[in-house]
């Protein structure tokens, strides 16, 4: 709408962002008005009675999310204080950014100028603008509230009287210009870590002194250091918590052998991956009198050697959880603890936090028990030896892993049937060479072995948080408040986000169902069993993924949409996971009759825990991404098939479908045309040819260049389509 409030014109279908965004856009622009529903629906020149009952919902949602307030019966006005926000940065490889916020459901676009030296991460106040010639609610940062990282890692460059360090990625757009008295011996070439150590107003690069020098560029050992750091996670542990690991005594004590439930004589192991080092799960089975199956799963009993207020604990909680490299861990704990002494390794007797059931033939839970136990696991399985078990019915223990996966298999049909999401991505791995160098990549699979496992581990995981959440009074059969607990939550599809994938997938000759939360689970596991092996699996797997909200840890319980569960934790893994050694510490505590523990505290803790898991799976990400780059590194015009994994005003993002490597072909390089990026449809069209390059479609492509440092690969089109 201008300022003149002329009525605007649409021809395009009206959708719930296109009102909320508009309407936003209504009150921003007149943030002293008051406006109701006939006003608004004039301006906006809707007619139809449907339309103009979603503009009183959008309104009231407008209210209950805190962007506007109703004055009177139906009269709204703009809540912002003085037309400001607080948000965080989301900064794009060209400079300006979008500001995220609770307080509105679209984002804020701040233009490069406007940022006043905000990075990526960043918590900001915003001061909204009247005029959005973007399409979007537009804005200027007025104050940084808050840093969202000290440090930058990049490379060091030299030119005569000058020093930069030119940063790795792309999330933080401006150089470091470092005095040479702050170089700290770091030579043109290297890697560093650096800090802003000053950064003027009207100064477009901020100064900034090397802290650390991590060695030559291209370095194997040097670029994953580089990857950790970039993310301000450590890659090596301090003297004193190795000392305090070490100083930890493994002897079981006759305490440990009178107030644990025995499982000694009964058959257990671990399946785990080939390379796997810490075994933090391991599995019993027997059977029972009744003919019922007990099934045990065993979790590393780490609170027993990593107490509270120790600086093990201290230093466990700040990592949050061990990261995933593609060539190495970078574990929570020290590997004394991680891989000998908490580890469950055949052979040798182990403290653990159990929870056992009693199953019948069917798979459904008769009984349950949860508390301390110490084990033998008889063998180390790992997936793919398990797998030949389970495929040839022969070998050992063949009996019991053949009976696990039984029950297993009745578990997962059963948890998809209530509404669980097969959302299972294609996992990308390499085969290195000893310096680190890709020599090939290849998939993972998720088989039957895998299952087995994780089926185990949800079912414990989900008993554990229904113990604690699904609290009722046997006497009067009503539901108590429940005590405060570590959940792991995952919210509901955002329904815009939803919508436009909806509308992407049908070019396929795919649809999903969105009228109930039902419907749209069962519709999107429908979905992605019928993409497994299709070209177009990856993108659409992306897509769904993306239409999905993140999980995270949280005391307030509302429950795992993608699991289907109401009550779900994470209970397995507290060797590389902290969640799990608060919920180890919380049900011990429960379980001993303690009372409810601070909520706000573990709150705290929850926020933290999600943080440091999204900074892990970053860097994760990172790592395959740098090694991707590397392996495409020598193959600098070879021609590979591909389709259009993603579009943006900079260009298509292309997937090589071979090895799912992925590449930018810049716009620039498409230079038959004038090419403009078209939102709702996904798609570059060329403003003479109208020519289309749309999300999903086959393409050929070969590799124009690579850049290890800035981990892109980038490529251009052959005129021949697959």
């Amino acid at each position: 709408m201008s300022k003149k409030g002329k009525k605007s014109k649409r021809t395009k279908p009206i959708t719930q962002k296109w009102l909320i965004n508009n309407i936003l856009g209504i009150f921003s622009n007149n943030p002293s008005k008051t406006y109701d529903y006939k006003q608004l629906t004039r301006f906006l020149n809707i007619k139809d009675a449907a339309t103009k009952q979603l503009v009183t919902t959008v309104l009231y949602e407008l209210v209950a999310s805190g962007n506007l307030t109703e004055i009177f019966t139906g009269k709204f006005k703009l809540k912002s204080k003085g037309g400001y926000i607080i948000g965080n940065v989301e900064l794009t490889s060209r400079g300006y950014a979008y500001i995220v916020s609770d307080a509105l459901s679209e984002d804020v676009f701040v233009s490069q100028k406007n940022l006043n030296h905000a990075l990526n991460g960043d918590t900001v106040k915003v001061c909204l603008y009247a005029q959005r010639k973007s399409g979007h609610i537009e804005g200027e940062v007025v104050e940084i509230i808050k840093r969202a990282r000290k440090t930058f890692v990049g490379t060091v460059e030299i030119s005569g009287n000058f020093a930069f360090l030119i940063p790795d990625g792309h999330r933080m757009p401006y150089n470091l210009i470092i005095p040479s008295k702050k170089l700290n011996q770091a030579k043109k070439g290297q890697k560093a870590i650096a800090r802003i150590t000053e950064w003027p107003p009207k100064v477009k690069y901020p100064f900034g002194e090397i802290i650390e020098v991590l060695g030559d560029q291209g370095d194997n050992e040097v670029e994953m250091h580089a990857i950790l750091a970039g993310f301000e996670l450590p890659y090596k542990f301090p003297e004193s918590v190795i000392e305090a690991a070490e100083q930890i005594k493994e002897k079981i004590t006759q305490t440990d052998y009178k107030t644990r439930r025995d499982f000694r004589k009964i058959t257990t192991f671990t399946i785990d991956p080939v390379d796997a080092k810490d075994f933090d799960d391991a599995l019993s089975i027997q059977i029972l009198e009744n003919g019922n199956w007990e099934v045990s799963v065993h979790i590393a009993d780490v609170t027993h050697y990593v107490t509270p207020k120790t600086i093990l604990d201290e230093e466990a909680f700040e990592r949050g959880r061990s990261v995933y490299l593609v060539d190495r861990v970078v574990p929570m704990l020290p590997e004394r603890l991680s891989n000998y002494i908490c580890s469950l390794r055949p052979d040798e007797e182990k403290l653990c936090f159990s929870v056992v059931f009693e199953l019948d033939d069917a798979a459904n839970i008769q009984n349950e028990w949860f508390g301390k136990t110490i084990i033998v696991s008889n063998k180390r399985f790992t997936y793919d030896e398990a797998q030949v078990i389970i495929e040839t019915r022969k070998g050992v223990f063949k009996e019991e892993i053949l009976q696990l996966n039984n029950l297993a298999q009745q578990l997962r049909k059963e948890r998809f049937k209530n509404g669980a999401i097969a959302l299972e991505r294609i996992e990308i791995k390499f085969n290195l060479d000893e310096k680190g160098k890709p020599q090939s990549v290849f998939f993972k699979e998720n088989k039957e072995a895998n299952q087995l496992i994780e089926e185990f581990m949800l079912l414990a995981n989900k008993s554990i948080a229904e113990r604690v959440g699904k609290k009722k009074d046997n006497k009067t059969k009503k539901t108590e408040k429940p005590k405060t607990f570590v959940y792991r939550i995952h919210d509901k599809p955002n329904m815009g986000k939803l919508e436009s994938f909806s509308h992407f997938i049908k070019r396929f000759g795919y649809q999903i169902k969105t009228t109930s939360n039902k419907l749209i689970s069962e519709s999107i596991s429908k979905l992605l069993n019928e993409v497994k092996g299709k070209r177009e699996q990856n993108v659409i797997e992306t897509l769904a993924l993306r239409s999905m909200a993140k999980a995270e840890y949280s005391t307030n319980n509302i429950g795992h949409y993608g699991l289907s569960f109401r009550y779900y934790t994470h209970f397995t893994s507290p060797i590389r996971r902290y969640p799990d050694i608060m919920v180890h510490r919380i049900l011990d505590h429960y379980l001993g009759g303690g009372n409810s523990k601070s909520a706000k505290n573990y709150e705290k803790k929850c926020r933290h825990a999600s943080e440091t898991e999204r900074k892990a799976m970053e860097a994760e990400y990172a790592s395959i991404k740098y090694k991707q780059v590397e392996f495409m590194s020598d193959k600098i015009g070879e021609q590979f098939d591909g389709v259009i994994s993603g579009v943006n005003n900079w260009g298509i993002f292309v997937e090589i479908i071979e090895n799912k490597c992925e590449g930018l072909v810049p716009v620039r390089e498409l230079d038959d045309d004038f090419y403009e990026f078209d939102e709702e449809n996904y798609c570059l069209k060329g403003r003479r040819t109208r020519k289309k390059y749309q999300l999903g479609d086959p393409v050929r492509v070969e590799i124009l260049r690579t850049n290890l440092a800035k981990k892109q690969l980038d490529f251009i089109l052959e005129d021949e389509e697959i």
